[in-house]
């Protein structure tokens, strides 16, 4: 689907039943909350499903527009989420029933009814600013506001490749709307927690490094955040920690999850995360990507040690002998 297309499909179906990823971050919140908002202020029904996973630091922006999640005569649509399998765990029984997915992972699937896909935009958050003026909506504070969560977070705070001259034009229409950036930006990027501190001391502790420094590797088992603890809010960004070690290009995050263990990949050209973790069932981007492998934490260690060697040999960058 092209945006012409998407906004003209969403301005003709109403009854919307938003929904994010499993442990939804800064661009999966802010834009089901923009878009949930856009759509009410046309007259239309909608509502975000209850993931239970939304960052406390969020709830203030999400509990008003929650709904109880009953896919009855609800329009469903996914947004920032490449696959059916990262849908929330409490949505599983909704797999094959998405209506139309927005999102801007190159690696989507695909996999509900419509899809509108922009893998060159850095968020969806930057899709969603572009659909609202297609659908008559006027960006209002607080849609900009949830929308430079969105693309703020999935930058970096515009300090990762992925950032654009439409990604700053994305964050220039936020403020020219009156989002409060100053509020956001301290809160997202310029505050840590005591529990954060530990996390970051005991991975500091226990990283372990492969092919002369290059790649890192550290794992989060459930133990650690609760002696830390630490909740999901204190976590954000803990992903990118390996990579930001002078010397590595491949950043290695392992952590427990329901389902197995969770891969979170970090890197620098010439790695592609996407490529390495599709090896994996995962993917997303070529510097940020995930996957989840069935087992505990130290069979996940082994199954992204194995895809990192095949990748490397492949694109030679993995000794041959080792």
């Amino acid at each position: 689907m092209t945006r012409t297309e998407a906004a003209g499909w969403l301005k003709s179906h109403d009854n919307y039943l938003i929904l994010t990823h499993r442990r939804p971050d800064g661009d999966a919140v802010g834009s089901a909350v923009a878009l949930c908002l856009g759509l009410r202020s046309l007259g239309k029904a909608a509502e975000l499903f209850p993931n239970p996973q939304f960052p406390e630091k969020f709830l203030p922006l999400t509990r008003p527009l929650t709904g109880k999640g009953d896919p009855e005569g609800k329009t469903l649509v996914s947004v920032d989420t490449a696959t059916e399998g990262m849908l929330p765990y409490n949505a599983q029984h909704l797999t094959g029933r998405i209506r139309l997915a927005i999102d801007h992972h190159a690696s989507s699937t695909g996999y509900a009814e419509e899809n509108y896909i922009d893998g060159g935009a850095a968020a969806c958050g930057e899709m969603i600013l572009e659909l609202l003026p297609l659908l008559g909506a006027k960006l209002s504070k607080a849609m900009a506001e949830a929308l430079y969560i969105a693309v703020s977070t999935d930058t970096g705070c515009f300090r990762f490749s992925n950032t654009t001259a439409a990604t700053l034009r994305a964050a220039a229409a936020c403020l020219e709307a009156g989002a409060d950036v100053d509020r956001w930006n301290r809160l997202l990027f310029l505050t840590r927690s005591a529990a954060r501190l530990k996390v970051e001391a005991h991975i500091t502790q226990t990283a372990e490094f492969f092919l002369d420094g290059k790649i890192c590797l550290c794992m989060l088992p459930y133990s650690v955040l609760k002696a830390c603890g630490a909740r999901e809010d204190d976590l954000d960004e803990i992903s990118g920690f390996p990579r930001s070690i002078q010397g590595v290009e491949v950043g290695i995050m392992l952590r427990e999850a329901l389902d197995g263990a969770k891969i979170s990949l970090r890197t620098y050209k010439p790695w592609d995360a996407s490529a390495i973790c599709a090896l994996l069932g995962g993917g997303g981007h070529a510097a940020a990507a995930g996957a989840t492998v069935k087992g505990n934490l130290s069979q996940g260690r082994d199954a992204i040690l194995a895809a990192l060697r095949q990748y490397g040999k492949e694109v030679g960058l993995w000794p041959a002998e080792s």
